[in-house]
């Protein structure tokens, strides 16, 4: 195997050479995030792609799915503004490439971001998309913005325009945090679909990263600094026609490398989501964003890449079809199994039904939503790896599966008499006839107690549920019950956490 420019990077990131002890100790932070439109990774590893071969191989690569509508299109529009900002479309605003309703002012992009903490940080942006300049999606307060869209060449061109930009600031000195925008694969895939002419752009996409790559590798100053690489996409494209905006598995895939100091070579981590670039770049600076939805306005959905879920859910040996008919028989996705100290109560249910879905089931985002499209399955944006589905509406697909009651059933965990508890969790949960699904609590054994009953939709919602402990109790167990349901729709649970 030949040594990729990307390899000698990544090999050079260990390289200390003539530094002092102190400046070894404290590498300077710098960034690299090179974005590539619409660019399925399936096809890229059909590719002659050896740079981006070489970072997925000696750095973390992880695929995940994007939304679709009703929640935002699978589009450049949302898909980089959940780059960009860390958060979902639900808080950004952005559902198609008109940025009607775009939230940037709450929810800023990581170059923004790092401004705002510290000024002194040079920050760098060059897209031959112009709307991510012109909508505020990498904002005006970075200090260097490089436009080169409607210049007549084409984004080919205008992608070489681009490199070369790059290569030239990167030399030295240069930028601290830089997002670098690659488009031509997006619309070759347009014009041509994803065969032979898209295959040979990633190819060439492939030879501009490997510029960039070298460039950085080549600087004077890199044996002391500390360089994260992060390349990305924000959509897929159809195979073979090309397209995208809708919900098939296709055009809804996207992938995020992850390379640099502290990332595990080879990772393969299922717990990724789209949203995590934003809040990797800022952790590498230092720059701590609040998670999720603890935290006001300005709070992020993503976390860090090199965080792992304790999630036990996401542990689970996963099995493939059964019943289901619209998935590939070889994707393992799901399983009835639950995790040690969980139980599953499929007491209530009937014998008949699809077997994937007899009670309380546990799948990956693919698996589930492959199932059926277009009916919210996609959009449950919160969910990580694996999760905890109860689904009639699959359910009574074969006959026999009309009535569904099941209760998830979680350890029971330590509490002290009289404090107050928080029961936190991922819920997706669409809410159809007289199906019901209660959150319950049981204290030393003892009788459930009600916390919260869903009769209306709460989807890709972020829960935190206050729970007093009663005098004398010990031990406290968490239950998630559905039923009533009968042909309806669907509950899904994720990342249960009691504190």
């Amino acid at each position: 195997m030949h040594r990729t420019l990307a390899a000698a990077l990544l090999a050079g990131m260990a390289i200390t050479g003539l530094a002092t002890p102190a400046q070894a100790a404290v590498p300077t932070k710098k960034l690299l995030v090179v974005g590539m439109d619409g660019l399925n990774w399936d096809s890229a590893v059909a590719a002659d792609a050896p740079n981006l071969d070489a970072l997925a191989t000696q750095g973390l690569l992880a695929r995940s799915l994007v939304q679709c509508p009703s929640r935002a299109d699978s589009s450049s529009g949302p898909g980089w503004s959940n780059i960009a900002t860390g958060v979902w479309p639900d808080k950004h605003g952005v559902t198609n490439n008109t940025f009607t309703g775009k939230q940037y002012a709450a929810y800023p992009d990581f170059l923004t971001r790092l401004e705002t903490a510290n000024p002194a940080y040079r920050t760098y942006s060059a897209v031959d998309w112009a709307a991510l300049h012109n909508q505020g999606t990498f904002s005006a307060a970075i200090d260097t913005r490089v436009t080169y869209d409607g210049d007549g060449n084409g984004y080919a061109g205008e992608d070489v325009k681009i490199t070369a930009d790059a290569v030239s600031r990167l030399a030295s000195g240069g930028p601290d945090a830089s997002f670098v925008y690659l488009g031509n694969t997006d619309a070759v895939a347009h014009s041509s679909g994803t065969g032979a002419l898209y295959t040979a752009a990633i190819a060439k996409q492939d030879q501009q990263l490997g510029q960039i790559l070298a460039t950085v590798k080549a600087r004077p100053t890199y044996p002391s600094e500390d360089w994260l690489i992060l390349v990305t996409t924000d959509h897929g494209h159809r195979v073979p026609l090309g397209g995208h905006g809708g919900c098939g598995i296709e055009e809804r895939g996207t992938f995020l490398i992850a390379a640099g100091a502290g990332i595990t070579a080879g990772s393969r981590p299922i717990d990724v989501r789209q949203v995590d670039l934003a809040a990797t770049a800022l952790a590498h600076f230092g720059v701590t964003a609040p998670i999720e939805s603890t935290s006001g306005s300005a709070a992020v959905d993503g976390r860090n890449v090199t965080v792992r879920s304790t999630d036990p859910f996401d542990s689970l040996a996963l099995r493939t079809r059964v019943d289901e008919t619209g998935i590939p028989s070889t994707l393992a996705g799901w399983t009835p199994a639950a995790p040690a100290g969980w139980t599953v109560d499929r007491g209530a249910m009937p014998s008949g039904g699809v077997t994937e879905w007899r009670g309380w089931s546990f799948a990956t985002d693919e698996f589930w939503s492959r199932a059926q499209t277009g009916q919210e399955r996609e959009n449950a944006l919160r969910t990580r790896g694996v999760f905890a589905v109860a689904d009639s509406d699959e359910f009574a697909d074969k006959a026999g599966g009309a009535t569904f009651d099941s209760t998830l059933i979680s350890p029971a965990y330590t509490v002290r008499s009289g404090n107050l508890v928080k029961i936190s969790y991922v819920t997706h949960y669409r809410q159809e006839g007289n199906q019901k699904g209660d959150v319950l609590v049981s204290f030393n054994g003892g009788p459930d107690q009600l916390v919260k009953r869903y009769a209306t939709d709460a989807l890709a919602t972020a829960e935190s549920l206050p729970v007093t402990v009663p005098a004398g109790a010990t031990s406290m167990t968490v239950k998630f019950r559905y039923y009533d349901a009968a042909n309806n729709w669907y509950w899904v649970i994720d990342d249960l956490r009691v504190s």
